[in-house]
């Protein structure tokens, strides 16, 4: 089995040849996610774990959360489960994130051939188009009990099928395509997954609470490089809060480079004083600064002033 340490260097390798722009790997901890890359429009927050079994539930909220806040979508890089290796073209779940293998991502960033099947308790399932297949079963005539025998399933799971997009297993699936002529099974899109509203945790930090006052969105983090996401209808901030030194100086790197591939501004809020007015693509404002300010414009404005010095 591949230590995470090369399967990382092997995923960014393949988003690379993909055509994505990486960002730099976070190496401060907690994390809960390792980089961030993009395409166009398709931005990833990646976590990479040789057993997917690994990720626990608080960094999967905290990654999904950042998801929602950034409009990424996260996904999870592993190799096995327990003992057995990921199936290639299929997607697994932790706590809500899709789950692939290097060669099932892969297939999808360089063949574009998104998995058909997805794993869950007791196997692996695959989503028919329910619709069509109604839509055929009518069209030549075939009734529910007579397909259901055929299946050697119930009339009331064929309804289901049709009438609730009822998941099913890849033998029912394949035999339906074999009934019919048609393909009937839908790709699994693992960038893509169904939106969860993620409850945001309370603004606590005195700092933070300045943000708030003058009109931002503020959403606390606790496995990120950064403090908060920052934001309002126009603006996304990655922010940091910190006091002066070396830690400081490494997280404001590393939060300008998830800045560039995020498409956000980054700013880090100094709780002292500094003579650095950016480290390359985070503003550095010190607490006195942010409590002079009463509106976001203001904020925008001492952002933009320091990123042009």
């Amino acid at each position: 089995m591949m230590d995470k340490e090369l399967l990382a260097e092997r995923v960014e390798e393949v988003l690379r040849q993909a055509g994505f722009t990486t960002s730099d790997r976070c190496y401060l901890r907690p994390r809960s996610f390792d980089f961030a890359a993009r395409k166009g429009d398709l931005f990833l927050l990646l976590k990479i774990l040789s057993n997917i079994d690994g990720l626990n539930e608080q960094s999967a909220l905290e990654v999904r959360r950042l998801a929602q806040h950034l409009f990424a979508s996260p996904i999870l890089v592993g190799e096995k489960t327990r003992d057995q290796y990921l199936e290639r073209g299929a997607v697994y779940f932790r706590y809500g994130i899709p789950t692939v293998s290097l060669f099932t991502l892969a297939d999808c960033i360089l063949e574009g051939a998104l998995p058909l099947v997805y794993a869950a308790h007791g196997g692996l399932y695959v989503r028919i188009d329910g619709a069509r297949m109604r839509e055929l079963r009518l069209e030549r005539g075939i009734s529910l009990g007579s397909l259901a025998s055929d299946l050697g399933v119930s009339r009331r799971t064929i309804s289901k099928y049709e009438m609730e997009d009822m998941d099913t297993s890849v033998d029912v699936a394949l035999k339906l395509e074999e009934i019919f002529e048609q393909e009937l099974i839908q790709p699994v899109d693992p960038f893509h997954p169904e939106a969860v509203e993620e409850e945001k945790g309370p603004v606590t930090d005195n700092i933070l609470r300045l943000l708030l006052e003058i009109g931002f969105e503020v959403v606390p983090t606790a496995q990120a490089p950064f403090n908060a996401i920052t934001r309002d209808d126009s603006l996304v901030v990655l922010t940091g809060v910190s006091k002066f030194s070396q830690s400081m100086l490494k997280k404001a790197r590393l939060m300008s480079s998830l800045s560039e591939v995020a498409k956000t501004k980054s700013v880090v809020i100094v709780d002292g004083e500094t003579k650095l007015e950016c480290i390359e693509e985070t503003a550095l404002i010190e607490k006195r600064e942010l409590e002079t300010l009463d509106e976001i414009d203001e904020f925008e404005d001492l952002v933009a002033e320091k990123q042009n010095k």
